[in-house]
């Protein structure tokens, strides 16, 4: 071999594998003969996958045998190897364990105009893997770690998460339905025999019948079309019913609102 233990041994770290069939540990061993070029992929089989297959590994002479045997385990984070000595055999070389697929993630802040309102922002997430798995399974992975970390809360001040979520979304709902109907961008003449109607909140379009909106006083068809197209990006659509609490307080929030 060209290389010596320790290239090998760097060579061998910087590859990333992935064990196959949902097992927590694998041991593989390998035979090579020269002259060959020994590549990561050359290390994948029916229990390890190779996320990086074109990787040199080592470069055998024409007379030169490579036999080795490596052991795969699954974990968290980063292990140095000194932690690992006890765990391997003795005649073992053990390294130093990296866990974590994610090579960087980053998140900013952006102001957003929604429907010319620009006091709404939205958050941007920079995720980078190293192809163990992808941005959008580690973004998930770190959510469900962070919900199952935050129920300890929960119950420390014995609450309903599951009520307090339901309540969140109620909320977020309610606010959307008090949106003002000047806030949609519809046309003049749409927005003109809503006002005429005395209709101010997209709530109260939501709380009426298609039947209901057609008979509004002065309104086309292409205005009804263009009001229950605005009501489906919305969310709304004609199979979407009100919750009877959201229901309640909607009708209730709007009274206030008009008085």
């Amino acid at each position: 071999m060209k290389e010596d233990i320790a290239v090998f041994i760097i060579n061998l770290k910087n590859i990333r594998f992935k064990i196959k069939d949902e097992l927590d540990r694998a041991v593989a061993t390998y035979s090579f003969s020269g002259p060959k070029e020994i590549k990561s992929g050359d290390l994948a089989n029916d229990q390890i996958e190779v996320i990086d297959s074109d990787l040199l590994l080592a470069t055998l002479n024409d007379d030169a045998e490579l036999k080795f045997t490596i052991e795969f385990a699954k974990g968290i984070g980063y292990v140095p190897s000194e932690e690992l000595h006890n765990s391997v055999d003795s005649e073992a070389i053990a390294l130093d364990a990296f866990f974590t697929p994610v090579r960087k993630a980053n998140y900013r802040i952006e102001n957003v105009l929604y429907e010319d309102n620009p006091s709404y922002e939205k958050i941007v997430f920079d995720i980078e893997t190293d192809g163990q798995i992808t941005p959008t399974e580690a973004f998930g992975n770190a959510l469900e770690v962070m919900n199952k970390q935050m129920s300890v809360f929960g119950k420390v001040f014995d609450l309903d998460l599951e009520a307090t979520k339901t309540k969140g979304k109620s909320e977020s709902v309610l606010k959307t339905l008090l949106i003002p109907i000047d806030m949609l961008g519809f046309s003049a003449r749409s927005s003109n025999s809503l006002d005429r109607a005395g209709i101010k909140y997209i709530g109260e379009l939501v709380l009426m019948s298609e039947s209901e909106i057609k008979s509004i006083k002065n309104l086309g068809k292409k205005s009804l079309d263009e009001i229950l197209s605005t009501l489906e990006a919305q969310g709304f659509g004609k199979d979407y019913s009100l919750d009877g609490k959201v229901r309640a307080d909607l009708i209730e929030k709007i009274e206030q609102l008009k008085k």
